[in-house]
């Protein structure tokens, strides 16, 4: 029998769309063989809605709950193929469902989600829809003052979480986020390897310009900062007042800022564009 290893997992439930757990099993029920394990599952008829797997699952709803007392709070991403079925209110029910797990778990592993009940929900919603409904991600984020921010569309949404301060404050710097999405909290945070990144490209850009050697060292550095000013919520000019700085806003509300969490919906996926005119007419013409 072949080793049941992770990587074999992960074929079979990148083949199927299925949960890690149901992968696990059925590849254990046919000796590590994965080809037998499809066929079982399709037997079951569980891989009647794993087909859609391969479908791009780029549209959906971001949903957020905080705490009473403010203490934590919870983001959930759930995907569908078409902005159509996020509104269908299965779609709906099964989110805010996927949403009222991870807060009472206060769990953010979606293959501990789903292997816990979520997945038998989301094949059926599957077969109900007729798309590819996917559990994408989840965040937790604890501290002091939790503060959330929901876009009216909810393709956006915000936690935000305050050393201090108090609710009102984390929820306009919750909308600020939203609005302006910053890489990091605050300038120190900003990453090596994305300053090595950008003072390779402002050097380049500055040596075509013929300068000394010293004169194109201050520009590099200045656009550097520049830079780090653009992408550190502290640093960003507050989106309801541009003469004041987040981290002003946040130190004279009594506050520091411990951490963010931003989802909006469908960043990161690549999606399939579709030309639906030239469809049409290569079906009109196929009929010919």
């Amino acid at each position: 029998m072949a080793e049941i290893t992770a990587s074999l997992v992960k074929e079979l439930r990148e083949r199927t769309g299925l949960g890690m757990m149901d992968c696990k099993k059925a590849l254990q029920a046919a000796e590590g063989d994965i080809e037998k394990a499809i066929e079982d599952l399709r037997k079951e008829s569980g891989l009647k809605a794993a087909k859609k797997a391969g479908r791009i699952a780029a549209e959906g709803l971001v949903l957020t709950k905080t705490a009473d007392d403010g203490s934590y709070g919870v983001l959930v991403e759930v995907n569908s193929e078409t902005d159509f079925a996020a509104r269908n209110e299965a779609f709906i029910d099964f989110a805010n469902t996927v949403l009222e797990t991870v807060y009472s778990k206060k769990e953010s592993d979606i293959d501990a989600l789903l292997a816990a009940g979520l997945e038998q929900e989301r094949q059926a919603l599957v077969q109900e829809i007729g798309e590819n409904i996917t559990v994408r991600r989840a965040s937790l984020v604890e501290g002091d003052v939790v503060g959330a921010y929901v876009h009216s569309n909810s393709k956006i949404a915000v936690l935000v979480a305050l050393k201090g301060g108090n609710e009102e404050l984390a929820k306009d710097v919750a909308m600020h986020v939203a609005a302006v999405n910053p890489m990091v909290v605050a300038a120190e945070d900003v990453p090596a390897d994305v300053l090595n990144k950008e003072s390779e490209i402002y050097t380049a850009q500055a040596a075509e310009s013929g300068k000394p050697a010293d004169i194109v060292e201050k520009m590099v550095s200045g656009r550097l900062r520049k830079y780090v000013e653009e992408v550190s919520l502290l640093e960003q000019a507050f989106v309801k007042d541009a003469d004041t700085k987040v981290g002003k806003l946040v130190k004279d509300g009594g506050a520091e800022v411990s951490s963010f969490s931003r989802f909006e919906v469908g960043e990161g996926i690549e999606k399939k564009e579709e030309d639906f005119a030239a469809e049409v007419a290569a079906q009109l013409k196929g009929s010919e």
